[in-house]
């Protein structure tokens, strides 16, 4: 049986980040693990997976990363099984932005 893998966009933001913010290593290789793996036709079923993820539209959401000390920001495309990295970022730079727009890597 073969295995299928989300794509995840721009992971290597996820790893430069995990190396400057150390304490965001764990949380944020979990969830990758989570996420490679995931079978989401929707975003009913993102929230399934992780119970605090705040959906910002059909295809945006914010996951808490550190209990709320973090803040990651992805689109989805459900068809083509892509997520997108568009901001992580501590929560106070997270107030800063606008989530349902924002683009940018850190």
């Amino acid at each position: 049986m073969l295995a299928i893998f989300v794509r995840i966009i721009a992971r290597s933001t996820l790893a430069s980040y995990r190396r400057r913010h150390r304490e965001t290593e764990r949380p944020l290789r979990d969830w990758l693990s989570v996420t490679q793996r995931a079978e989401w036709p929707d975003m009913q079923d993102v929230r399934a997976a992780f119970g605090k993820a705040s959906i910002i539209d059909r295809e945006r959401v914010v996951f808490d990363i550190c209990g709320g000390n973090y803040r990651l920001i992805v689109a989805i495309k459900f068809s083509a099984e892509i997520v997108f990295v568009k901001f992580i970022g501590t929560h106070a730079e997270y107030d800063r932005i606008d989530a349902a727009t924002v683009d940018r890597h850190r």
